[in-house]
């Protein structure tokens, strides 16, 4: 009898190697005692005759402060990635997340000077809201969605103005919206 054979599938190549590019940043950081995410994987007010600069506006979401950071923002990500990029493919989903960092990036350091902005929790609530809307058909609201709006979306906008952390709430804001108009103008 013939046994059967196991394969390996990577299964969600974009999402998959964002995950692995932000391990590399973790790592490269590590080894660089800070230096990769200050100059590299962190979005703050700078020169804007720095190259880097423009660089930082997508590559902030790369970086992570450490482990926890980074495990903590990956475990969620991965768990949605095969869906979200299994739905709405490979190439949206790379541009999903490129619009989604610059964007978050732009508005971080337009109107937050004093502090770096750096982790992929924007893009994975903006994988959130896509994954809520995986399921839904043109000119119908899942009840799913507005559930993970309130819960999700309201639980960062009560923590924007009611709480002090080192957590930017605007950041899972806006890769929300960006989510919700990714999902309403996926047509596929």
């Amino acid at each position: 009898m013939k046994r059967p054979t196991i394969k390996i599938q990577y299964d969600a190549p974009v999402a998959l190697t964002f995950a692995l590019l932000c391990l590399a940043a973790l790592v490269v950081n590590f080894f660089t005692g800070g230096w990769a995410n200050s100059q590299l994987f962190s979005v703050y007010r700078s020169s804007l005759a720095d190259p880097l600069t423009y660089l930082r506006l997508f590559t902030h979401v790369l970086g992570h402060s450490d482990f926890n950071h980074f495990f903590g923002n990956m475990s969620l990500f991965l768990v949605l990635s095969a869906i979200v990029e299994n739905r709405y493919g490979s190439v949206r989903l790379l541009i999903s997340i490129i619009i989604t960092a610059f964007v978050s990036g732009l508005i971080h350091f337009v109107f937050f000077p004093a502090t770096a902005l750096l982790g992929a929790s924007g893009i994975v609530f903006m994988m959130i809201f896509l994954a809520s809307m995986a399921n839904s058909k043109n000119g119908v609201i899942p009840v799913s969605l507005i559930l993970v709006a309130v819960i999700y979306l309201g639980k960062e906008v009560w923590a924007l103005f009611f709480t002090s952390d080192n957590i930017s709430q605007l950041t899972h804001v806006i890769g929300g919206v960006c989510g919700i108009i990714f999902g309403k103008c996926s047509k596929r």
